[in-house]
């Protein structure tokens, strides 16, 4: 049976049914509701995991079972997970596993240059309405094709961070060095090809690793080697297609399209794995100016962002690259069917006293954090009143009346803010400025309309909350 079309009563008659709660709802036809949606998991059942339900749960389990697999690189807590996608088309549900980003370091490189590579891409770090975007990975290429001095830089790199490596040879006897100081931790091996499959396989066998099958744009290959590492039994496989800088840009995309097509929509096993891109290709063979390499890159990484790779290679390490690359990933791994919101209540800013302004906005996670961000930018110390606007943005709740004078006085009633603040003024945005009067009449609240913009609360607040105030 095709997934898509999988109803809750075909998991439902699977359940246990008992209706225990025991998952935290309510029956069991609304959890079988929720993993048709992917809202939990099997495990989140404890009646389905006694062995009375073992043939259920595996019924349930090939019914369920993503049609990408998902491969677990690493150990501990910066483990990542690649693949493991249900649907083609984010808006059908929602994507998992966010396309993992590896920097590469080479084993010509200097101590110092290795060490600043790896610990910049460790401690990348960015806040993105509440997120804290990172970087996931390493990838160890060996540049000069002696195994020593490959297994001696893995080594390096594996005793100054714990992300994840990617260890980078076609030469088997070189990925073994690397594999001996690092076999343990679980590493990517990159990558199988027609010619060394098997030397690779034993070592993934041996390590217990996943491993990259390569075949440059040539899916036949791709799948033929899939098919005969699968028998040989190796089964936790990335796929990587080829990237294909400038003219080969077309070929690239449509071989990722077509291979999660074919995982999707077809079901084809052979191919149902995680996909890898190359961006770095960009800077092979370049020789102008590195800036122009990185952006080539960066928009590389942003196309295979879009059309399904699960991880990416890349080189450069600018922020102005990186940046719109990690924010990219984060906006498209974002649930379609549920805005991003923040937890209403009362936040403070600064060091208040009962004298200082009430403002107000909604939970809506990029309008809070702008509103946060400029209120911190602008030193203002006050009180934010957050509703809960069930995560639309102020003018939109204002118009779907998630946003009412009703919500907001129960909200100044639960929070006890007239006890709090000292007075009975509260700031409201531009945007919502069409609900003063019912607020006024409901709350007994006097009302002031800020700024329609955030970003001039610091003036609004020192122009004219003194007045306002007294």
């Amino acid at each position: 049976m095709p997934r898509q079309k999988i109803s809750p009563i075909d998991i439902y008659k699977l359940l246990p049914r008992t209706n225990c709660k025991e998952c935290g709802v309510d029956n069991c036809m609304a959890f079988a509701t929720k993993l048709v949606n992917r809202e939990v998991t099997l495990e989140q059942c404890p009646p389905l995991m006694k062995p009375e339900f073992k043939d259920a749960h595996q019924k349930l389990w090939d019914l369920l079972r993503p049609p990408v697999k998902e491969v677990l690189v690493g150990t501990g807590d910066r483990a990542v997970k690649l693949g493991g996608k249900q649907i083609m088309y984010r808006h059908e549900l929602t994507y998992v596993n966010p396309t993992a980003i590896a920097i590469d370091v080479n084993d010509e490189m200097a101590d110092d240059e290795l060490s600043k590579r790896v610990k910049g891409t460790e401690s990348f770090s960015y806040g993105y309405i509440g997120q804290n975007l990172r970087l996931d990975m390493v990838a160890v290429r060996s540049t000069t094709g002696d195994a020593k001095r490959f297994g001696a830089t893995v080594k390096k790199v594996a005793d100054s961070t714990k992300l994840p490596l990617v260890l980078c040879s076609f030469n088997p006897e070189v990925v073994e060095e690397g594999l001996a100081v690092a076999g343990k931790n679980r590493p990517l091996l990159y990558a199988a090809t027609k010619g060394n499959w098997k030397d690779m396989a034993d070592l993934a066998k041996t390590y217990n690793c996943p491993l990259v099958v390569a075949a440059p744009n040539d899916i036949a290959m791709l799948k033929s080697l899939t098919r005969t590492l699968n028998e040989y039994g190796v089964t936790d496989l990335v796929l990587d297609p080829g990237t294909f800088p400038k003219e080969g840009l077309g070929d690239m995309l449509n071989n990722l399209t077509m291979l999660r097509r074919l995982a999707c929509k077809e079901e084809d096993e052979l191919v149902g794995y995680p996909l890898l891109g190359a961006p770095i290709s960009a800077w092979v063979g370049y020789e102008g100016p590195a800036e122009v390499a990185a952006w080539n890159e960066t928009v590389m990484a942003s196309m295979l962002i879009t059309r399904y790779a699960d991880i990416l290679i890349m080189h450069t390490m600018e922020g102005w690259s990186l940046l719109p690359t990690v924010i990219l990933r984060q906006n498209i791994y974002t649930d379609p069917r549920k805005p991003v919101a923040v937890e209403a209540g009362l936040k403070v800013f600064g060091t208040p006293d009962a004298k200082s302004p009430l403002l107000l906005t909604s939970n809506f996670a990029l309008t809070y954090f702008t509103v946060a961000s400029d209120i911190e930018t602008g030193k203002v110390s006050c009180y934010l009143l957050v509703i809960d606007t069930e995560g639309l943005s102020v003018e939109s709740a204002v118009a779907g009346r998630k946003l009412t004078a009703d919500k907001i006085g129960d909200a100044l009633k639960a929070l006890k803010l007239e006890e709090k603040v000292g007075h009975k003024k509260l700031i409201i945005p531009g945007r919502a400025a069409r609900l003063s009067g019912e607020v006024e009449e409901t709350t007994g609240w006097q009302v002031i309309i800020g700024p329609v913009d955030s970003s001039g609360i610091p003036g609004f607040v020192s122009d004219k909350w003194p007045k306002l105030s007294a």
